[in-house]
């Protein structure tokens, strides 16, 4: 997107009343967020769930000031902006309602064709906690998985050190503008995160920092990935927002049980007890229930494909899943101009072929 464009975008996600799930509905309605801006106020009152106390003060020229300080303080400090519209968007955040319109990037993140999890937990890990999460990433590390985290004391900094250790790309998730760290005392693992991957985070440099802001972060870390890990909690905690907001978003959710006697456990168990989330005894319970597979593993498919008649929509979803690989239904259905209701028949008959497999999340893939 252009400079000009982004300063729009910038100003609208600077509009204190208008969040990424009606600023998003704005766009869609208008065009672009410069046309938001351009749009009169009357038309934009005419839209579904749009009244005056929404767009109260969109009009105010304090919003493309403040966006063009902004745009100033990305180019000076090598800060990557992603739209919410292009293809440099994380996918999977993509299909969150509430993921940001702009997305600030520091390092050097590839998230193109690897497995994504986020690991969360306690910041008062236990030395329990600290050995089970080390020797998950340490065990999963063969199937070169993204490790997310929030950055934060205990078992999210305990996650991004292990990918570190195992050579695994990893991203931190922060609540607060990239001209800081909190806590500072993790300031010395910057450099070796932006070289094994980098930072993302919604805020602007000019936010000022508020521990609610960590609920808001959550929100990055659920929808990045494909799963998301509860190493342990007590009763309350962020952790389990994130799991809640990871169920939300009808991604799978895994969480280790403990002693019904351990403070740090009674929240893993409670995800558990409710069905909000798989119990997690072994670290190879995850590529196994998310159905990953090694590089030698992977059988190719088109040999099969010889024997196999297709009709023209299953050619034209296979086509596309052999290049896109896994994908959600919805995705599938926009992406092959196939609607969603004939879509499920056609994606059965295919699996019944052999020629796809279903995975959790309303994920497919070629087999």
């Amino acid at each position: 997107m252009t400079e000009q464009d982004l300063i729009f975008a910038l100003a609208l996600q600077h509009v204190p009343k208008i969040g990424a799930t009606t600023a998003k509905k704005l766009i869609n309605h208008c065009g672009s967020a410069e046309a938001v801006f351009k749009e009169k106020r009357s038309n934009l009152l005419k839209i579904d769930g749009i009244g005056t106390i929404t767009i109260e003060g969109l009009f105010d020229a304090i919003h493309i000031e403040e966006a063009t300080n902004e745009l100033r303080f990305i180019r000076d400090n090598n800060i990557v902006p992603h739209y919410f519209t292009e293809d440099t968007y994380p996918e999977r955040l993509k299909h969150c309602i509430d993921g940001p319109i702009v997305l600030f990037q520091s390092g050097n993140i590839n998230l193109n064709n690897r497995p994504i999890i986020s690991i969360v937990g306690a910041r008062k890990i236990t030395t329990n906690g600290i050995a089970f999460c080390e020797k998950l990433v340490e065990e999963i590390s063969h199937y070169n998985p993204v490790i997310v985290s929030g950055f934060a004391y205990g078992a999210d900094i305990t996650a991004h050190k292990a990918a570190i250790k195992h050579n695994l790309q990893t991203i931190g998730c922060l609540a607060h503008g990239l001209n800081q760290i909190y806590p500072k005392v993790h300031k010395k693992y910057v450099v070796e995160v932006e070289n094994h991957g980098g930072f993302y985070t919604d805020f602007w440099s000019t936010d000022v920092f508020d521990r609610k802001n960590f609920l808001k972060r959550n929100r990055i870390i659920a929808g990045l990935s494909e799963a998301t890990i509860v190493i342990e909690s007590a009763e309350k905690g962020g952790s389990l927002v994130t799991a809640d907001i990871a169920n939300s978003y009808d991604r799978e959710v895994f969480a280790v049980p403990g002693r019904v006697t351990d403070s740090q456990s009674v929240g893993c168990n409670n995800l558990i007890k409710f069905q909000k989330a798989h119990l997690l005894s072994n670290p190879m319970d995850i590529p196994y229930i998310l159905n990953w597979q090694l590089e030698d593993e992977k059988k190719p498919a088109v040999q099969k494909q010889l024997f196999v008649e297709l009709s023209e929509d299953e050619k034209v979803i296979y086509n596309y899943l052999k290049d896109k690989g896994k994908e959600i239904l919805d995705v599938i259905a926009l992406e092959c101009n196939i609607p969603t209701y004939k879509l499920a028949g056609i994606l059965l008959n295919m699996e019944l072929k052999g020629i796809i497999r279903p995975l959790p999340g309303k994920l497919f893939e070629v087999i």
